[in-house]
């Protein structure tokens, strides 16, 4: 059984907002099509099969990722991977051009009702489904509107009723409080499905949710569903023994799949998850595609994840076409559809990707090495680009292009990222004809080594302000110079700002190391005092970035202080470690 997954490893499908951000760009209204498919889920106890005006249907999908008004543009391209379906969370008054435009193509659309707390983790917030009558009135309302509107649609296949709900009520609820919601959520499912049956007798309803072990509570509490649906990655092969584990009584659809997800693989050397390979990745569709078309007579295809065009740490992870880059995987989809690949001109194949030292001491703002094998298939010539990622220091999912110097022989040479922490670290080779092959490993960025005794550590320290509590605080001076890489100082939200040390004598020094937290000093002074109170600047800062500020500096005094007149933040000065350097 498909294990559930952890919030924090869980990339959250596409919300509804953002799919109605999309349809903010929709084309105008096409011609009006004729009425709608009839479609049904018939047959027999473990011999089931999906019919569109009675001809047998196998879902050959994938979830639909680019905006609403790109349908003309990327749906022929689905067409000839093979794609008979494309699947949405969201459907609203933006969706028509999307359903209008599938039809035009041949390609049907599972159409999604998003509800709260959708997407695994509880994205959107919580909801009482035992007492929120107002927020079930309104779903009530606002679904068989849609309904209404489009299911004499052409392109309609069915209606899908929320997405991983029955897992995401966990980040709410718990104990028995949480067996209750999950009863009423799903009772509140089977609400809404006889409401469209009742509206629309011709297209099927479903539901889906993260995991099979979500399956018991439709199979008590929703016996109007036509069938089950789930999302699972790299335990779609697990889902036919508990389906027939669990005694169910209806066929199932997998509406997203793929790969391995973040939730599910080892972590590396670095203590992140370790990120298939573009290889491994392709195989997993193969893979999940071979497992449901296993399950004959119960699983009735599936809509892959994701095609997809989103260029950041999730579109790298899955998406079929990354900035409109194909990938190994896209192919792999397109060969599993039973599409034509046999002219198709196939993107490089990265073989190996290494960083030469140690990937786990890797010195901030130092020269870095990453060493890539690279083939082309069909011979065309190779181009790099390199590019890194903070996500597992500060949550971001933005792909930052980095410059470098090809060394020759697929050795490129950077500059590593001057913020102390893991940092992914991406290569792309592309071949000029559409194509893209991609690659990551991770680092461990660390502050550089100085030449030289920090005569600040373990020293008395004090500050103009520090904060008490909240997070990971009290945060107090002393934090900065005990030479513990996870401990801080952190002010007050306020300027100016200042934390100094007493080296206890006139003392002089040549270098001073900061290693700022995400809150730093845009301005700021590295002052001496031989006194405590009388102060001379040796040092002055008016650019800051944050990271790691490294510098040689003569100084002389007993005391020395970070004196900070602007944040680079709104919120206050933050320093992991002040060293001072004999």
């Amino acid at each position: 059984m498909s294990r559930p997954r952890t919030p924090v490893r869980r990339f959250t499908a596409p919300l509804t907002a953002g799919l109605l951000a999309a349809g903010a760009l929709a084309l105008p209204a096409q011609q009006a099509h004729a009425a709608g498919s009839v479609v049904k889920v018939t047959g027999t106890q473990g011999n089931w099969q999906l019919t569109v005006d009675g001809s047998p249907y196998r879902i050959k999908g994938l979830t639909w990722g680019p905006a609403v008004a790109d349908a003309d543009r990327y749906l022929p391209d689905l067409k000839s991977m093979g794609v008979n379906t494309i699947r949405t969370w969201g459907t609203d008054a933006t969706s028509k051009p999307l359903f209008d435009s599938a039809a035009a193509h041949g390609i049907k659309v599972i159409a999604g009702f998003w509800l709260q707390p959708g997407g695994g983790p509880g994205s959107g917030g919580c909801v009482n489904y035992v007492t929120d009558t107002a927020y079930k009135n309104q779903m009530l309302d606002e679904f068989p509107k849609w309904v209404q509107e489009y299911k004499n649609n052409p392109g309609i296949l069915m209606w899908n009723v929320g997405n991983e709900s029955v897992l995401g009520l966990q980040n709410c609820y718990s104990g028995a409080e949480l067996e209750r919601q999950r009863d009423a959520y799903t009772t509140f499912v089977n609400d809404v499905a006889k409401k469209i049956h009742g509206i629309d007798p011709d297209h099927p309803v479903t539901s889906t949710d993260a995991w099979v072990g979500a399956w018991p509570y439709y199979k008590k509490n929703a016996p109007d569903l036509d069938l089950y649906a789930v999302n699972s990655y790299n335990a779609v092969c697990d889902i036919k023994s508990a389906w027939e584990q669990g005694g169910y009584t209806k066929p199932y659809i997998v509406t997203e799949t793929g790969p391995a997800g973040e939730w599910e693989v080892p972590d590396d050397a670095n203590g992140v998850p370790q990120e298939p390979t573009d290889q491994a990745k392709a195989d997993g569709y193969t893979r999940a595609w071979n497992c449901v078309t296993g399950h004959q007579g119960v699983a009735l295809g599936a809509t892959m994840f994701h095609y997809g065009t989103e260029y950041d740490f999730g579109g790298i992870w899955f998406n079929l076409l990354p900035a409109g880059q194909k990938r190994l995987s896209y192919y792999a989809v397109k060969r599993a559809y039973g599409a034509d690949t046999a002219h198709d001109n196939t993107p490089p194949i990265i073989t190996g990707l290494s960083v030469e030292g140690d990937a786990g001491k890797v010195q901030a703002g130092r020269d870095l090495t990453l060493s890539v094998r690279a083939t082309d298939p069909d011979g065309d010539p190779l181009a790099y680009e390199v590019l890194d990622n903070s996500m597992y220091i500060d949550q971001s999912r933005q792909l930052v292009p980095l410059p470098f110097t090809d060394l020759g022989g697929g050795r490129l040479r950077i500059t590593a990222p001057d913020r102390p922490g893991v940092w992914k670290m991406y290569v792309k080779a592309t071949d000029g004809k559409g194509n893209v092959g991609v690659e990551t490993r991770s680092v461990r960025v660390v502050p550089p080594t100085v030449d030289g005794t920090d005569i600040a550590l373990g020293r008395a320290a004090t500050a103009s302000s520090y904060q008490t509590g909240g997070g990971d605080c009290p945060c107090p001076a002393a934090g900065a110079v005990d030479g513990k890489p996870a401990t801080r100082w952190a002010s007050d939200w306020s300027d100016p700002q200042w934390l100094q040390v007493d080296l206890g004598s006139r003392t002089t020094f040549k270098h001073v190391q900061l290693v700022w937290e995400t809150s730093y000093a845009k301005a700021y002074a590295i002052q001496t005092s031989d006194d405590g109170q009388n102060w001379r600047t040796v040092r002055q800062v008016t650019d800051g970035n944050g990271g790691v500020d490294d510098f040689d500096v003569a100084g002389i005094g007993r005391y020395v202080r970070v004196n900070g007149t602007a944040r680079g933040t709104g919120w206050g000065y933050s320093l992991y470690a002040f060293g001072v350097y004999s």
